[in-house]
C-alpha cells in the first residue's frame, strides 16, 4: 500500500474519519499544485493530511502555512495521531516559540505553522553568521491553508526585520509639534479620497520657521508629512485600536487586530505620539520579503481555500498555480436572498436591526458580518434588547470559542467579516428545523471573495441556512469605486462596482510586482555572495559589510518609494526610470561593501524585532497607483 492509501487509512484508524470522495480529490489536487476551493465545514484541514504526509516522505519536510497560532497548534495536535502511524513526525512553530524550539520544529517531517511566521524565520536565516543558527531547512514544499487570505489578501504585506536605529522619536515629537500648528487649506490639503497630504508653498515656510532649514533635513521633513497623514487619514476604531497602550492597526480584510503589524516606521511613530503614547524606536528595516515572494521559494506549492474560482487569474498569473473547484459533499441547500439597496447609510442600519429583531424572534441564530470595529460597535449599539455578542478585533483571544458557539439557539453574534475563520459554526440543538444560521452581510466588500466567506458560514455539509446582503449608496463601495457623474441605482450596479474594485486591484498588484520582482533577484544576488561566505570566519568583516550595505540598500529603495514619486516623472516611462534608479543604488551597494570589508568594520548584532507592515499605509492605497496611472494615459492621449 503507497503512503497515499496509509495516510487514508490512518485517518480512520486514529482519527476516527473517514475521507470522503471530495476529501480525497481534494488531496490528490494539493499534490498536483493546485489551489483548491473547498467550501466551509467540508473538511479541508483532514482533507490536507495525506497530501502533507506524501510530500513529506519525498522532501525534507513540508510546512503546512495557516492563518495563525491557534490553528496552527490545533491542526499539528489533531493530525499529530495519524501522522504518527505513519511513522512521522508533526510539530508547530508559534510566535514565542524559541531558537531551538523552532530548529526542532522545522525538523520534523510537517511542521504547522503561521505564514508570517514562516517568512520571519527564513529573514533571521538570511542574516545568520554561520549555517548552524539557522532555524530552517530548505524550502521543499508548502501547503496553504485559507490560500486566499495568504497568497491574495496579506500576499504584499511586508515582513520586516529590525533593527536598533537612532533619532526617530526625537524627529517624530518635533514632527508632530509642527503639524500641530499648521492651518488646513492655507497650510496643507487633504484628499480623503485617494488618500493623500500635500504641504503647500505657505506650509513648507511655516514648517522652516519652525523647525529650521528642512531641506538640508529630509527625514525630518518626512515625519512631518507623517504626523498629518496619522492625525487627518487614519481614524482610531478604524484603521487601528489603542491595545494595551500600543498602538495596533486592525486587519482590513479580516477586521481583527493585527498584534504584529506596524505602519512604516515614521507613521507608527507619528501615530503613537498623537495618541499620547510612549514612542517607540521604531527600528531600522535590515530585511524584508512580502508573504508573496517568501511562498514562492518553495519547490512545491499548494493551497486550499473556501473561495479560489473568482481569484483563479491571479493564482495562475502570481504564482503559477491553477484552481480546481470541488463540489460540496452534500446538496448546498442554503438560500441566499436578494441584497437590499438602501439610499442611505441610517436606513441601511434600521432595516438590519429590523431583520436581526424577526430573525431572532423565531429562534433562529443569526451572524451579522461588518467591515470594521466601528462598524460593529455601532450596530451593537442599536440593538437594545436583543441579547447579542460582539465579535471584533477588541476579542481576539476568545473568537475561536466564540464563533463556535454562533449556531446555538437564539444566539446573535455580530463581528468583523473573517471572524473566526477556520473555525466551523455548528447548529445547536433543533436549531436545523428552524431554518438554520441566518448570515447577514452589513456591506459589500470590495472583493467578493469576501463575501462569500462569510455567507459560506451558513449552509455547512447540507445544513439549512439563509444569507442576505445589505448596501447603501453611501457605502465605501460606491464611495471609491464609482466614476464622476455615475448613476447607482440597483444591486446589479453595486455587482459591477464590485467586479470594477477587483479588476482595479488585481492590475494595480500585477504593476507592483514589476517594481518589486527586480528587487527580490537583488535580495537574491545578495544571497548567494553571503552563502558563499558563510562557515568561513576570515570572511566574518565582509558578511557584516554586506548586512550593512543590504540595509542601506533598503533605505535608499524605501525613500524612492516614499509616495509613489515615481509614478510623476513629467512623461518619462516610471518603470524604466525605477529600474535604472535601483540598478544604480545596486552597484552601489557592492562598492561600500568593498569600502567596508577593507576597513574592517567591525560585526555589530544588536537587538533585533520583526513586524509585519504595509506599502499601503492609508486604506489599500491601489486605488492611487491606478488613478496616478489614468492620469497619465489622459495626459498622453490630450498632448501626445
Amino acid at each position: 500500500m503507497d503512503i497515499f492509501a496509509r495516510a487514508v487509512e490512518a485517518a480512520r484508524l486514529t482519527l476516527g474519519f473517514t475521507l470522503f470522495p471530495t476529501q480525497i480529490r481534494c488531496a490528490e489536487a494539493l499534490l498536483a499544485g493546485r489551489i483548491v476551493e473547498m467550501q466551509t465545514g467540508e473538511g479541508k484541514t483532514l482533507a490536507a493530511m495525506p497530501a502533507a504526509a506524501v510530500l513529506a516522505e519525498a522532501s525534507e519536510g513540508v510546512h503546512v502555512l495557516t492563518a495563525n497560532d491557534y490553528l496552527a497548534r490545533r491542526d499539528a495536535e489533531w493530525m499529530g495521531p495519524a501522522y504518527r502511524h505513519l511513522g512521522l513526525r508533526a510539530a508547530w512553530v508559534g510566535q514565542a516559540s524559541t531558537a531551538a524550539e523552532r530548529r526542532e520544529a522545522y525538523a520534523a517531517d510537517v511542521t504547522y505553522l503561521a505564514a508570517t511566521e514562516a517568512g520571519f524565520d527564513h529573514l533571521r536565516d538570511c542574516r545568520a553568521l554561520t549555517r548552524a543558527e539557522r532555524v530552517q531547512r530548505t524550502l521543499h514544499a508548502a501547503l496553504i491553508d485559507e490560500a486566499d487570505s495568504i497568497l491574495i489578501d496579506e500576499a504584499r504585506i511586508p515582513l520586516v526585520l529590525a533593527g536598533e536605529t537612532e533619532g526617530a522619536v526625537e524627529r517624530a515629537t518635533q514632527a508632530a509639534y509642527a503639524a500641530r500648528q499648521l492651518q488646513l487649506h492655507t497650510h496643507f490639503t487633504v484628499n480623503t479620497t485617494q488618500p493623500d497630504v500635500q504641504i503647500t508653498e505657505a506650509g513648507l515656510t511655516e514648517v522652516e520657521r519652525l523647525l529650521g532649514n528642512i531641506y538640508d533635513n529630509m527625514p525630518l521633513l518626512t515625519a512631518v508629512y507623517h504626523a498629518l497623514h496619522a492625525r487627518y487619514l487614519l481614524t482610531r476604531d478604524m484603521d487601528y485600536l489603542v491595545h494595551e497602550g500600543r498602538v495596533v492597526p486592525v486587519d482590513e480584510y479580516k477586521g481583527r487586530m493585527a498584534q504584529e503589524r506596524r505602519w512604516p516606521a515614521g507613521i507608527h511613530a507619528a501615530l503613537e505620539e498623537k495618541e499620547g503614547l510612549a514612542i517607540r524606536d521604531p527600528g531600522r528595516v535590515l530585511s524584508s520579503i512580502t508573504l508573496q515572494n517568501y511562498v514562492l521559494q518553495y519547490g512545491h506549492l499548494c493551497g486550499m481555500t473556501g473561495t479560489a474560482a473568482t481569484q483563479s487569474l491571479e493564482f495562475s498569473e502570481m504564482y503559477g498555480l491553477p484552481a480546481e473547484v470541488l463540489p460540496t459533499h452534500r446538496p448546498m441547500i442554503r438560500e441566499d436572498f436578494p441584497d437590499r439597496l438602501f439610499e442611505t447609510r441610517e436606513a441601511k442600519l434600521d432595516a438590519i436591526v429590523e431583520e436581526v429583531r424577526q430573525m431572532h424572534a423565531t429562534g433562529r441564530p443569526v451572524l451579522v458580518g461588518t467591515d470594521s470595529v466601528e462598524a460593529s460597535d455601532q450596530l451593537s449599539a442599536r440593538l437594545h434588547g436583543v441579547p447579542h455578542q460582539v465579535l471584533n478585533a477588541r476579542h481576539e483571544a476568545e473568537e475561536a470559542a466564540l464563533i463556535a458557539r454562533a449556531g446555538q439557539a437564539g444566539t446573535v453574534t455580530v463581528s468583523t467579516n473573517m471572524a473566526g475563520r477556520g473555525v466551523d459554526i455548528l447548529l445547536g440543538e433543533g436549531v436545523a428545523t428552524l431554518g438554520g444560521l441566518h448570515v447577514v452581510g452589513t456591506c459589500r466588500h470590495a472583493s467578493r471573495r469576501i463575501d462569500h466567506q462569510l455567507r459560506g458560514r451558513a449552509g455547512r455539509q447540507g445544513d439549512p441556512g439563509s444569507s442576505r446582503f445589505f448596501v447603501s449608496l453611501e457605502d465605501d463601495l460606491v464611495r471609491r469605486f464609482r466614476d464622476d457623474d455615475e448613476v447607482i441605482r440597483t444591486v446589479e450596479d453595486i455587482a459591477m462596482l464590485q467586479r470594477r474594485a477587483e479588476g482595479q486591484h488585481l492590475d494595480a498588484r500585477m504593476f507592483l510586482d514589476k517594481y518589486e520582482r527586480v528587487v527580490e533577484g537583488q535580495r537574491h544576488a545578495v544571497l548567494e555572495q553571503r552563502e558563499a561566505l558563510l562557515d568561513q570566519p576570515e570572511y566574518l568583516g565582509r558578511l557584516a559589510a554586506v548586512d550593512e550595505a543590504w540595509a542601506c540598500y533598503l533605505e535608499e529603495v524605501a525613500e524612492l518609494k516614499t509616495g509613489f514619486a515615481w509614478l510623476n516623472l513629467g512623461g518619462r516611462d516610471p518603470l524604466s526610470e525605477y529600474l535604472r534608479t535601483i540598478d544604480r543604488l545596486f552597484t552601489a551597494l557592492w562598492d561600500q561593501v568593498e569600502l567596508e570589508a577593507e576597513n574592517e568594520v567591525p560585526v555589530r548584532r544588536g537587538a533585533t524585532w520583526t513586524y509585519l507592515t504595509t506599502d499601503q499605509p492609508f486604506g489599500t492605497g491601489l486605488e492611487r497607483i491606478m488613478k496616478g496611472l489614468a492620469r497619465k494615459a489622459k495626459s498622453r492621449q490630450l498632448w501626445g
